[in-house]
């Protein structure tokens, strides 16, 4: 009689049993022998310093290149952030008593100019773990919201559970400005979304062992908290800092008065105030100063222009025609666009005042249409996308709504 060669169940006691060349196993032996392999290349981890090529800034930037258009100078923070990163990871000698401290980075940039796409593409080139949270929905411990411990949390995931990989990560921390203190006044009510949140960020950012839940806070309390070193791991931040452009132009106006004041002023790049960025701009905004200094490399992306949103619009690896041509090729239709249509969706996104994600906004509305016909036409023949049809179907759409007052 047939039997499974690991358990000794019989076939009629098995779901399905498997023949080989001199032996039988069954479903429950197979799926046992799945999670032990799973196991063991995780207790081996994905994440093998061992095996990191160390890329040097330039090639790192020249990577970004190819999915984010100009931001020179933030990718050459960044960049230089990662390797230097890379090589506290890697490093062997000890004997010296110099400690390579970690730069964790604030990037400060208007919305749509590429911040979250700049963490994105640096995860695809990584071999460490690497998480993108948002500080929009933590709050102070005890209150509804995420707690601060989430962070690691979602870092833990990325790892599989792998601490030892998880505290040689990268997170990047979106929305930082969302937690800014409301008010320089003092309040009955605790600001348990905003400064709240930066105190307890602080031990994060610092490097302290932080007793970490594995499945989220309050849902799980009898769950056993998993230790995190966070020494290692390199934090960068990201934020709009809507208005910081008014405490940047206050802070340059009064730093000297007289005859220089005036020189001064006209070397002022008014169109583009983020350049002149300092920290004691982030403290007028309302950050503390304590997470100001453990943040200290601060750097800005500047605003997009026309030339700079067509070059987004065409150029990169994942530029947003190409992907609507990729929709359109794998129903067997080439796309093609004229060129004045990509110029009016470039007019409308400055106009809108909404970055490159107004770009898709804009694509979204006028491809819509053709995109809810033509998988189910007959007669499927090649689409050129020109002013006229772009114009009747932007007017028509509701993304007017979105202009600016």
């Amino acid at each position: 009689m047939d039997r499974c060669s690991f358990c000794g169940r019989e076939k009629k006691d098995t779901n399905l049993l498997i023949a080989g060349i001199s032996g039988h196993i069954c479903d429950r032996c197979i799926e046992q022998a799945y999670t032990i392999v799973q196991e063991e290349l995780g207790s081996k981890g994905e994440f093998d310093l061992g095996q990191i090529k160390l890329l040097k800034p330039k090639e790192i930037m020249s990577f970004l290149n190819l999915y984010v258009v100009g931001q020179s100078e933030a990718k050459k923070y960044i960049s230089v952030a990662v390797y230097n990163h890379y090589k506290r990871l890697m490093q062997t000698d000890f004997d010296d008593d110099v400690e390579i401290e970690k730069s964790n980075i604030i990037l400060v940039g208007e919305t749509g100019t590429g911040k979250t796409l700049l963490a994105r593409t640096i995860a695809r080139m990584l071999h460490v773990p690497f998480t993108i949270v948002d500080a929009t929905v933590l709050t102070e411990a005890g209150y509804v919201g995420e707690d601060i411990e989430s962070v690691l949390t979602r870092l833990l995931q990325a790892a599989d559970y792998n601490v030892e990989a998880a505290e040689k990560g990268i997170v990047f921390i979106d929305e930082i400005d969302k937690i800014a203190r409301k008010s320089d006044n003092p309040s009955i009510t605790r600001d348990v979304s905003g400064e709240g949140v930066q105190q307890g960020l602080l031990k994060l950012l610092e490097g302290s062992i932080v007793n970490v839940p594995p499945q989220g806070g309050r849902k799980h309390p009898d769950q056993k908290m998993i230790p995190v070193d966070t020494k290692n791991i390199l934090f960068i931040c990201g934020g709009a800092f809507d208005g910081i452009e008014r405490k940047i132009a206050s802070r340059l106006n009064t730093q000297v008065v007289g005859y220089n004041a005036a020189k001064e002023t006209d070397r002022i790049d008014k169109d583009n105030m983020l350049q002149y960025i300092a920290p004691q701009d982030l403290k007028s905004f309302g950050l503390i100063p304590e997470i100001i200094g453990r943040l200290p490399v601060l750097t800005y992306l500047d605003p997009l222009d026309r030339k700079v949103l067509k070059q987004i619009l065409t150029e990169p690896k994942n530029a947003i025609t190409k992907q609507y041509e990729k929709l359109f090729k794998m129903d067997g239709v080439k796309l093609t666009w004229d060129s004045k249509v990509l110029d009016y969706i470039v007019d409308k996104a400055v106009e809108f005042k909404l970055g490159a994600r107004g770009l898709r906004s804009i694509c979204e509305a006028v491809m819509i249409d053709v995109m809810f016909d033509l998988p189910s036409s007959e007669d499927k023949k090649d689409v050129n996308i020109g002013l006229k049809y772009a114009k009747e179907k932007l007017e028509k759409s509701n993304l007017k709504r979105l202009k600016a007052a």
